[in-house]
């Protein structure tokens, strides 16, 4: 099988990678803005740079598509959360330019890679499947986009009865290797990663529970609804749900009861003062996502998640407190020697064009 990728380089993308060079069984198409190295796992790919927020690429997008069995869509952008327009353009916009791609290149198969943060707000802790109402959650820039792109896969399997599209939609998603990506996206590039291993409370409403899952899990379950050439959308998640103890616990801190609307507040005013990266919809979707339930991606997929949550978060925690990274740029070691200079070449990450 031709497998095309979006995003290929980054977090999920590099997973994937790994696992499909384990069957050695298909061509790999890496579609990426900056063109990773060549060590492992990125070895051995046909890559294509394209720019999923530009028209121009669209030609590129369908060049890269041309031949392909399959789709996989991983692509989506964080920063710079100071210019929604832009990150609209990738997300939404960049979607869009996929499926037109897929569509005009002939392929059969789309997998999309969605999120919990598509789903509506939770209205208690019970988990729910894959007919919860994907409508996000409204403070939330990421979860709006989420949202919207299911909008388009919708309109894909009314336009295209016969494409068919795979929705995999997991929790957060953590490895060791994404350490480094993680730290930019949540984290001042001017502060040390060391002081994460000295953080003496956690200031955090007791009341959170997500769900999170490994990135070699997730590759998993997107090889298996490739080979299988499963339709429909899948919840995927580890048990147990992470609450605020346990984060607390692997960072070797004490977890003190702030509500929600404190913390947002405090998120929302130092966003604002471009203080720090994270805008306040990040805690808005925190506290409500809901859990979910994977019974079918067990039944139809025939998968299980092989690493715990509270595994998975200590692995990541772990990961960014060591700065742990990978030979591609999105996953890039972070040092604060590395964040100065390009804060006075490029400007904040935050409102950072491409960050």
């Amino acid at each position: 099988m031709r497998i095309a990728i979006t995003g290929a380089s980054g977090n999920v993308g590099s997973a994937l990678l790994r696992r499909l060079a384990d069957r050695n069984e298909h061509e790999v198409v890496g579609v990426v803005r900056r063109t990773p190295s060549q060590a492992a796992p990125f070895a051995g790919v046909e890559w294509h740079p394209v720019d999923l927020t530009r028209s121009e690429d669209e030609s590129a997008l369908a060049a890269a598509f041309a031949g392909c069995d399959a789709v996989v869509h991983l692509a989506w952008g964080f920063q710079p959360t100071h210019q929604e327009d832009y990150l609209a353009e990738l997300g939404v916009g960049g979607t869009r330019r996929v499926i037109d791609a897929a569509v005009a290149s002939g392929v059969g198969h789309l997998v999309h890679m969605s999120s919990v943060g598509a789903y509506s707000p939770k209205q208690d802790d019970r988990p729910v499947d894959e007919s919860w109402p994907t409508d996000g959650v409204p403070g939330s820039t990421y979860s709006r986009h989420k949202a919207a792109a299911e909008r388009l896969l919708d309109g894909l399997e009314r336009d295209r009865p016969s494409t068919v599209v795979t929705r995999l939609r997991p929790g957060i998603v953590g490895q060791t290797s994404a350490g480094s990506a993680l730290l930019r996206y949540g984290l001042p590039g001017l502060v040390p990663r060391a002081l994460l291993s000295h953080v003496p409370v956690l200031p955090l409403d007791r009341r959170l529970a997500i769900p999170m899952v490994h990135a070699d899990d997730l590759a998993e379950a997107v090889v298996l609804a490739l080979e299988s050439r499963t339709p429909g959308a899948f919840n995927l998640a580890a048990d147990p749900a992470v609450t605020t103890e346990d984060i607390a616990r692997v960072l070797g801190a004490r977890s003190v009861h702030v509500p929600a609307a404190a913390v947002r507040a405090a998120v929302s005013a130092s966003w604002h003062a471009r203080l720090q990266p994270l805008d306040a919809g990040w805690i808005d979707l925190a506290f409500s996502v809901p859990l979910m339930d994977t019974t079918r991606a067990r039944s139809e997929l025939g998968w299980s998640a092989t690493t715990g949550a509270l595994r998975v978060l200590a692995e990541t925690v772990h990961g960014m407190q060591d700065g742990a990274a990978d030979s591609s740029p999105v996953l890039r070691e972070r040092t604060v020697a590395g964040s100065l200079g390009k804060f006075l070449r490029d400007g904040p990450v935050s409102r950072r064009r491409r960050a």
